[in-house]
């Protein structure tokens, strides 16, 4: 059976009312092909992307590697990332690489490029190795037209992807690269909600302000 998903791309005709993406490219990740030879791309158009294909054509794979490249986050249940990566005993390697990229363009109208790169290894005692191998952004100077490459620990450039995007990261865990799997999280158990919504909107830092304001009031 066929089945769907539905990316809104953002921003539109003229100048950008939002950050956009504009293309992913994809290989080695799940049934994508590890070779680079044969790695697969999707341009995004504006202001709705429809992908459409067979159950297990990888229109998932499409979201979560979208939401991997942009706060660094892997799916659940993959055991820490090894099964994120296509399986090596399934191409008769001992090895695979994999690697995303994905283009977007910022608020400012600034075109950029995030790289991650991953590798899978089938130990000698059955168990499998996952690693990231690079983390990278690129960007365009606006004077120069030269583009500017510069590599980053996991931990700072999954910080800076969505402050440079505007969006924060729980919006784009929980609303935007949402798994299908967790669709239902609206409907989760009280407890689990609230801190749901208080990532999204996060209250809690305002929560945190405010109490700093009345304790300064207090001792004023």
């Amino acid at each position: 059976s066929y089945s769907f998903c539905t990316l809104l791309s953002g921003g539109g005709r003229g100048r950008n009312t939002m950050t956009s993406i504009e293309q992913i490219v994809i290989s080695g990740i799940r049934s994508f092909n590890p070779d680079i030879s044969c790695r697969q791309g999707i341009k995004f158009q504006k202001p709705v992307t429809i992908i459409l294909g067979p159950n297990g054509s990888g229109k998932t794979t499409v979201i979560e590697a979208l939401r991997n490249c942009c706060t660094g986050e892997v799916p659940a249940n993959t055991g820490k990332g090894a099964a994120f990566v296509h399986d090596p005993k399934v191409s008769g390697e001992t090895e695979v690489k994999a690697q995303i990229k994905l283009q977007f363009r910022t608020l400012s109208g600034q075109q950029m490029l995030i790289g991650r790169s991953y590798q899978l290894t089938q130990m000698a005692n059955g168990k499998q190795k996952f690693e990231t191998l690079d983390v990278s952004l690129q960007t365009r100077d606006p004077k120069s037209g030269q583009i500017v490459a510069q590599s980053y620990k996991c931990g700072d450039i999954d910080k800076l992807i969505p402050d440079i995007m505007g969006i924060s990261k729980p919006i784009l865990d929980n609303v935007i690269f949402l798994h299908q799997d967790d669709t239902n999280w609206p409907l989760a158990e009280a407890s689990k909600l609230k801190k749901k919504f208080d990532d999204i909107f996060s209250s809690t830092r305002y929560t945190k302000a405010l109490d700093e304001i009345r304790s300064r009031d207090i001792h004023a």
